[in-house]
């Protein structure tokens, strides 16, 4: 500041940082209990203290735009008539944002038909009269104009955590001119985010060159017949357009306001008041950081202040013990520690190469290894870690009592990127990752660690998941990290002799497919695909898309189904056997050393809960064709055992319908045992169950299933070839005779928009802010899913449940029979012939009591030498 100011105004553009803090945060991150998006709110909110502490300002003022509509769209109606149109996610903070500058005890404004820009336009100038120092803090560039020995423009380079300051001195390093000059620039070269035309031709470079030889754009349009070559004649044909583009970017110094710069005194927070929008918002690690701007510490010595504003710790600074260890060194100093661990670890090929512990926020230690001490495999040392599968499945790291992967995962399931540093951005008590050297990203995470427990240790508990996440998530990773060390056998000659065959099909079946039209052509070029079928072959045009008529594999079928041309039928076998080459060469790759196929589960993708395979994805493995069984053929008991044994629920996903909507009707169709499709089909057609027809349970099925993953009375009628009448008459009748199930699907949906998420029986969330959308659509396919989660999700828990089980029930009788996989509702073992029968009796009783449902849980159990031959 300098000795003359007295006044240091802090402007900032309300708009264009919150939507940068917006687009910085992922919004899948920052979401409440209720469902509510916070990204672009706590981003705002980190901005503004860090701006508050580094700048110091005695005067603060938030300028926000009111709409699209302003005195320049009246100018040029196409004026940013190219934007998308605002988020909902963002629209939905707003009220909040408006809320949170109020509390931080700034003054706001916003004034119709006029942009946030014009408002600080005016007050920048109001300020310089008055002789304070201005900053401005704006994502528009126009706002360099501005730029003047008192007014410094804070742009943003990342996010909203760093700006460049731009100085009349900056300005001139970056453009070559004076801010004066700078929308003379705008004009010239246009703006294709504000929907600005440019020159044709003419680009920055240019436009740069001509306001830096004229001195302005005034003086170049009065030369502009001097102006020689195609850009000279452009610029003459576009003259219209760069006046006006001049016109639209110059801001307005005089916008109607009432106001006077002693009135934008900012004297710090009154931490009071923003206590309860922080908990409603659910931000618990912003109180702390407000600190060192809050009423009471505003006045802090300078010295002081930074200080207290230092992260919690600094790598290799005074803050933190940290240095490079041997992996004995570091078991040395773990043999004394009282309490948990912390571990971070670096991957290559997925294999560790080297990791940090840390014992306590400021104590770390670096080993440059990838061998662990006897602390890794003992529970009694308590760990803390993030994602500690990936490290346990070939390490053996067991004792881990706090995964941060997965407690952020259980908090909000429908996250994308689970990240330790995106998750202290949301969780964190402030600690950073520093991230100047792959060492100090591995140090400061380990640290990190310890905060991150606590905070979402307190969010699991706030929300009622402490139970789920030690009892069921915790030891399945250690379960899965076990199996995905054993991996399955695979009979590797079998898939080259498969492989070998579906090749020599795709060869086949494409001569027939040239033979029926009379001359080669690729089968695999949708181009080439459209010439022969619809201009050659002159069959019936299917969908119409931008390259024509769509050839995809549905559009072949209808095609076939209506024609039952030879080319069809050879294309359509093409494209399945093709399939069954690709997932085989899929897992050839995958075969190591040990003749068996490690598959990775991951366990915090579905926001149901449940786990999917990848590395390869054994989830997706062909079942219902005869082809694709051969390929599970491949899968068998390895070396030291002698089969396979597969156990799967029946119809788990209609007796968890059952139990959550008390049909009783349904209930008694299971306690009957009788085929339970044939007796639902019996009571909604009413005829006796001998008399149901195979059309008739293949409806009833379809409904029944299609129910409890939210089919519509349309979807329905697509998947069974209906009308949207007949279906819907099919589903009254269906809900006439299951009343319960029709309440229950209402109730589950009403509930779940009060409280916004639903539940599985064992009280895993799924958060779901779209029920109370505008739109329609994303309406309906959040109730879609509030009908599918808790019974997708219920089983999910209970499959879950039945592994820890059985596992449990495998050590403590001491067998060598183990558990492999898990593939949906299905368990997959290698067992010794000696223990076939009472392994057996123990994998159904253990997955028979995973969960006390009222239609009762009921297993199948298959013995084989292949995975295909234990099938039941």
């Amino acid at each position: 500041m300098s000795a003359m100011a007295t006044k240091r105004l802090l402007l900032i553009d309300g708009h264009s940082m919150a939507y940068r803090a917006f687009f910085a945060l992922p919004a899948e991150n920052f979401t409440t209990a209720q469902g509510q998006h916070t990204n672009a709110i706590y981003g705002f909110a980190t901005m503004l203290i860090s701006l508050l502490k580094d700048e110091k300002p005695t005067h603060v003022a938030v300028a926000f735009d009111v709409s699209r509509k302003t005195f320049r769209t009246e100018i040029f109606p196409e004026y940013k008539a190219n934007r998308a149109k605002t988020p909902d996610e963002f629209r939905s903070q707003m009220s909040y944002l408006h809320e949170l500058v109020k509390g931080f005890g700034i003054s706001q404004f916003k004034i119709e038909g006029f942009e946030a820009d014009d408002i600080i336009a005016t007050i920048t100038k109001r300020a310089e009269k008055e002789g304070a120092e201005v900053l401005i803090c704006t994502g528009d560039r126009d706002s360099f104009q501005l730029v003047t020995k008192q007014t410094t423009v804070l742009y943003p380079k990342r996010g909203v955590s760093e700006m460049a300051r731009m100085t009349p001195d900056a300005v001139q390093e970056k453009y070559g001119m004076s801010p004066e000059q700078y929308p003379d620039f705008a004009a010239l070269r246009g703006d294709p985010s504000d929907n600005l035309p440019s020159i044709p031709g003419v680009g920055e470079k240019t436009a740069s060159k001509w306001v830096i030889e004229y001195g302005s754009l005034g003086e170049l349009l009065a030369q502009a017949e001097k102006v020689g070559g195609k850009v000279g004649e452009s610029l003459r044909a576009n003259i219209d357009n760069v006046k006006r583009n001049r016109e639209l970017t110059q801001l307005i110094h005089d916008a109607p306001m009432d106001f006077t710069i002693d009135a934008l005194a900012w004297s710090g927070v009154a931490e009071s008041d923003l206590t309860s929008l922080f908990e409603q918002l659910e931000f618990r690690t912003l109180k702390d950081r407000l600190k060192v701007i809050s009423a009471a510490g505003a006045q802090t010595p300078a010295k002081e202040e930074a200080k207290s504003s230092e992260p919690e710790f600094s790598l290799f600074g005074s803050e933190i013990d940290s240095s490079v260890l041997t992996s004995d060194e570091v078991s040395a100093k773990i043999g004394g520690q009282q309490g948990a661990i912390s571990i971070a670890y670096e991957l290559v090929d997925d294999r560790l190469h080297r990791y940090a512990i840390a014992l306590d926020k400021k104590t770390a230690f670096l080993v440059h290894s990838s061998e662990m001490g006897e602390w890794a495999t003992n529970p009694a040392v308590e760990k803390i870690a993030h994602d500690a599968k990936s490290v346990a499945r070939d390490n053996g790291l067991t004792g881990v009592v706090f995964d941060t992967s997965l407690a952020a995962y259980l908090v909000n399931p429908g996250v994308r990127s689970q990240e330790v540093k995106d998750l202290l951005e949301r969780w964190g008590d402030g600690s950073q990752i520093d991230e100047s050297s792959p060492e100090q990203i591995l140090l400061t995470t380990a640290c990190a660690l310890f905060g991150l427990r606590d905070s979402l240790s307190k969010e699991l508990n706030d929300r009622g998941l402490t139970k789920l996440y030690h009892e069921l998530e915790l030891p399945i990773a250690d379960l899965l990290a076990l199996m995905e060390n054993r991996g399955i056998a695979v009979d590797k000659k079998g898939l080259e002799t498969l492989a070998i065959f579906f090749d020599s099909e795709v060869a086949r079946e494409t001569k027939i497919a040239h033979d029926a039209a009379g001359h080669e052509f690729n089968v695999g070029s949708p181009k080439q695909l459209q010439v022969v079928l619809f201009d050659e072959l002159g069959l019936p045009k299917t969908k119409k898309i931008k390259t024509g008529y769509t050839t995809d594999a549905d559009a072949l079928t209808w095609l076939f189904e209506k024609t039952s041309h030879p080319v069809l039928a050879a294309l359509l076998r093409i494209r399945e056997t093709k399939k069954l080459a690709t997932t085989i060469e899929g897992l050839l790759v995958e075969i190591q050393k040990d003749k068996r196929i490690h598959t990775h589960f991951a366990q915090t993708v579905a926001a149901t809960g449940r786990l999917s395979s990848v590395g390869p994805n054994l989830q997706n493995i062909p079942v219902r064709t005869e082809e694709g069984r051969k390929i599970r053929g491949c899968f068998i008991a390895g070396s030291g055992y002698d089969a396979l044994l597969t156990a799967d629920y029946s119809q788990i996903e209609m007796r968890i319908m059952a139990h959550l909507s008390h049909d009783e009707h349904l209930l008694k169709a299971f306690e009957s045992g009788e085929d339970l499709h044939a007796t639902v089909a019996a009571e909604v057609f009413g005829v006796k169950a001998a008399d149901v027809d195979p059309e008739m349970r293949r409806q009833i099925k379809a409904m029944s299933y299609g129910l409890a993953y939210g089919l519509s009375s349309y979807g329905l009628a697509v998947q069974l070839d209906l009308t949207p009448p007949a279906a819907q008459d099919l589903m009254d009748r269906y809900f006439e005779r299951f009343g319960g199930i029709r309440d229950y699907l209402k109730t589950v949906v009403d509930d779940a928009r009060k409280v916004g998420y639903t539940e599985t029986v064992m009280g895993r969330r799924r958060y779901l802010p779209d029920l109370m959308h505008d739109n329609r659509q994303r309406r309906e396919v959040a109730e879609r899913m509030a009908l599918n989660a808790p019974i997708q999700g219920s089983a999910a828990d209970i499959i879950k449940q039945a592994m820890l089980n059985v596992q449990g029930a495998l050590v403590a009788g001491k067998y060598e029979s183990r558990l492999l996989l898990q593939v949906h509702d299905e368990l997959i073992l290698e067992v010794k012939t000696a223990e076939i029968d009472a392994v057996s009796e123990l994998v159904r009783e253990q997955m028979g009591k995973a969960y006390p449902l009222r239609a009762p849980l009921d297993v199948s159990v298959g013995i084989g030498k292949s995975w295909n031959e234990a099938a039941h």
